[in-house]
């Protein structure tokens, strides 16, 4: 019998589905021994970047505008759905607050809301401190379009460069609201519902979340029978059992 010859693929991209492209790879591996895949999460943009730049076959994002003249793929780059999630937005657990509008949101973010007493929130007043995530993160990208309609986040804001630094920065700090992968907030901080809906499983998939979103593979024009059978793994019942236990499965 002839060994099969080995393959090394270079996966990039963001920092929230990083761990999700690592479990991936480790289980197609037991499948496939003789492929490698190597995994770099620092952010949606570095992955684009990457594919773009030959150093990687493969793109892994958190956020695609629907509009396609807004895409920042390339017109032969193929985009591959293989995830739901809802970007939560969370504050420190002893903020009375459970719930914002949209509108209320932006104004935070926006720099307009200064005060959480604003909202009935401390009793005593306090500062609201925004926590936002980097440039080229593909979750920054997502709440701008969904919850700020394009406007920028506030220049106050603490700029954070993962998901692991908004958690900690929240949980340590009464007066801060950020934001982060739904499937990444934890019991050390609380999650706010916005116009009344939670960002739970069913309500993302049924999009009623006001900021649902979708997680995407990115592949160049040309592809290797590797990399293909990688794409069918991530979307078969074995590969999407995986994305299950984080984010919400298409299947």
């Amino acid at each position: 019998m002839t060994t099969p010859e080995p393959v090394f693929l270079r996966a990039a991209g963001s920092t929230t589905l990083g761990p999700l492209l690592v479990q991936l790879a480790a289980a197609f591996g037991e499948q496939e021994p003789a492929v490698s895949i190597d995994v770099t999460a620092a952010g949606s943009q570095f992955g684009l970047d990457s594919l773009r730049a030959g150093e990687a076959e493969l793109a892994f994002v958190s956020w695609l505008p629907a509009d396609r003249a807004a895409s920042p793929l390339e017109p032969n780059w193929r985009p591959t759905m293989i995830a739901r999630d809802g970007v939560a937005v969370i504050v420190h657990p002893s903020n009375p607050v459970s719930g914002v509008g949209l509108l209320q949101l932006r104004d935070l973010f926006g720099g307009k809301g200064y005060d959480w007493s604003a909202l009935g929130g401390m009793a005593r007043p306090g500062t609201v401190q925004p926590v936002s995530r980097e440039e080229g993160s593909g979750t920054r990208a997502a709440f701008e379009a969904l919850a700020m309609e394009g406007q920028r986040v506030t220049p106050r804001a603490v700029v954070a460069t993962s998901a692991d630094e908004v958690l900690q920065y929240v949980a340590t700090h009464p007066e801060a609201i950020g934001y982060l992968s739904a499937a990444l907030a934890n019991e050390r901080v609380k999650v706010l519902t916005l116009e009344g809906e939670g960002p739970t499983p069913e309500a993302v998939q049924r999009g009623s979340y006001p900021l649902s979103r979708e997680l995407w593979l990115v592949t160049g024009s040309t592809t290797s029978p590797a990399l293909r059978r990688f794409l069918s793994f991530c979307l078969s019942p074995a590969g999407q059992e995986i994305v299950r236990r984080e984010y919400v499965s298409l299947r």
